[in-house]
């Protein structure tokens, strides 16, 4: 354009620097190499349910940051890479009670480094329940309940370490995890068909067995019925009980006295 003024020659090479720093304007989030699991633990009952799983606890991965507050990150696998870090926890943006729409991942189960210590005492259970709490499902005031997870999955989950609202560090998503789904009706019936049949020819035998033993007992019925009308009854009235007097010997049995 001929009225346009010339672009300074330096304006080109800015560009790219800026958006290099623009990053650094935020802080740098450290990238922890550590990927959260599910408890190994066989004795545990109730490792997932259709609502709840259970993580090992993050122990000594942030132990080179000082008052940082450690919170957990679920997201659903679909929604994960739209997590943005810098969302603030406690804040509509991240609440338990929009998840999954319109917040793609929520943030709860904060902590401190004292409730994670390094390394871990002797026979300390070291979980993390996930969505074990009901109260707060529905409170708004509570943005970062632990609430019951909405749905089957598959969830991922991350540790992300704040200092203030600031992220310093975090960890890789986990695995998917899936819950537990209650079987449908036809799929019991496909996956255990086998197992029917032979209730089914159970029970028939079971019949067939009581009304032979049914049959039994009305007969003997029948038949002690009719030797009752004969008069040929078992049970007969008990004689009497007769009790024969004696008269002692020395009384009746002297001779007569001698005059």
């Amino acid at each position: 354009h001929p009225h346009s003024h010339p672009r300074h020659p330096g304006a080109c090479t800015m560009l790219p620097l800026l958006l290099l720093l623009l990053p650094t304007a935020h802080g740098i989030v450290e990238h922890v190499d550590y990927v959260p699991f599910l408890v190994k633990t066989p004795t545990l009952e109730g490792l997932t349910t259709a609502s709840t799983f259970v993580l090992e606890q993050p122990r000594c991965l942030f132990n080179k940051y000082s008052n940082v507050d450690i919170w957990l990150v679920v997201a659903l696998e679909q929604t994960a890479s739209k997590f943005n870090n810098s969302v603030e926890p406690g804040t509509p943006e991240s609440a338990f009670q929009l998840f999954p729409d319109p917040v793609p991942a929520y943030m709860t189960l904060n902590a401190t480094l004292a409730n994670y210590p390094c390394p871990k005492p002797n026979g300390e259970i070291t979980v993390l329940r996930v969505g074990s709490e009901t109260s707060c499902a529905r409170d708004m005031a509570r943005y970062s309940c632990n609430g019951p997870l909405p749905g089957p999955g598959p969830y991922k989950v991350k540790f992300l370490a704040l200092k203030g609202s600031k992220p310093v560090a975090e960890t890789n998503w986990s695995q998917p995890i899936m819950l537990r789904t209650a079987k449908s009706p036809s799929s019991i019936t496909t996956m255990d068909r086998g197992h029917s049949a032979g209730m089914i020819a159970l029970t028939t035998i079971l019949s067939i067995l009581f009304a032979i033993l049914l049959a039994g007992l009305v007969a003997m019925l029948i038949f002690w019925g009719s030797d009752s009308c004969g008069g040929s009854s078992t049970f007969s009235k008990p004689e009497a009980v007769t009790v024969r007097r004696y008269n002692t010997h020395h009384v009746y049995d002297q001779p007569a006295a001698r005059l």
